[in-house]
């Protein structure tokens, strides 16, 4: 099957089961989620919920955030990973925030990466679920799910990135990743997934592939098993 084949019967597949993709991190604004998206690097959009109601209390605006010590950013922000960089990282963008882009997160790729703790990614959630703009941010899922269909070489999120958006039209891209998410967390784990069992690995990855990661299940669960 041709990659524009798969490609349009993935989006088909995907719009059946996520019609709607509520974005999964809770915000008001655009700075907020902003902050959201810098928190969550190595941390579960869960985890991150649960933790911005008391920071966005005290720094929901960017004003408000610059004015906080950066110490007692990352008290507020402690039981996530990466507390001591992201709590500077959001120190630093929102004082830039607020002395060069008038209290507004600035609607740019350009302007956004320039941010302390903003990479590409991050940039891109923003452009996509605060402006509108098409992006098509890689997360670990998306990287995952896009070698398994075959639809990448999945050497690295920045390959993934340009081949899906050469397969996919651009016009859905903001909702498809959303939905790509939802899918790789619902249906397509990491670990111990039967290809052959997945409502999209099941025709979309090779033979070759669904023997690989067969045999990868079975050695892991065979090291368990010697270690108990």
């Amino acid at each position: 099957m041709r990659k524009a084949e798969k490609a349009d019967r993935i989006v088909e597949v995907l719009e059946g089961l996520y019609p709607e993709t509520p974005i999964p991190l809770d915000h008001e604004d655009s700075f907020q989620l902003l902050v959201a998206v810098v928190l969550s690097a190595q941390t579960t959009d869960k985890k991150v919920n649960e933790i911005t109601p008391s920071l966005f209390a005290q720094g929901g605006d960017a004003a408000s955030m610059a004015a906080l010590e950066i110490d007692h950013i990352k008290e507020l922000i402690k039981q996530i990973g990466l507390a001591p960089q992201k709590s500077k990282a959001l120190k630093g963008l929102s004082t830039i925030i607020t002395n060069q882009h008038g209290g507004a997160v600035p609607s740019t790729f350009e302007e956004l990466e320039a941010l302390p703790g903003v990479g590409h990614k991050t940039a891109s959630v923003v452009m996509a679920q605060a402006f509108g703009v098409p992006a098509f941010p890689v997360d670990t899922h998306i990287h995952r799910l896009a070698a398994r269909w075959g639809l990448s070489s999945g050497k690295n999120v920045a390959v993934t990135e340009r081949d899906l958006k050469a397969v996919f039209a651009k016009e859905l891209w903001n909702k498809l990743h959303l939905q790509i998410i939802y899918f790789g967390r619902e249906y397509c784990p990491a670990r111990y997934h039967d290809l052959t069992e997945c409502p999209i690995c099941a025709w979309t990855a090779t033979k070759k592939r669904i023997a690989e990661e067969a045999r990868m299940n079975a050695s892991t669960r065979k090291k368990k098993s010697k270690k108990r």
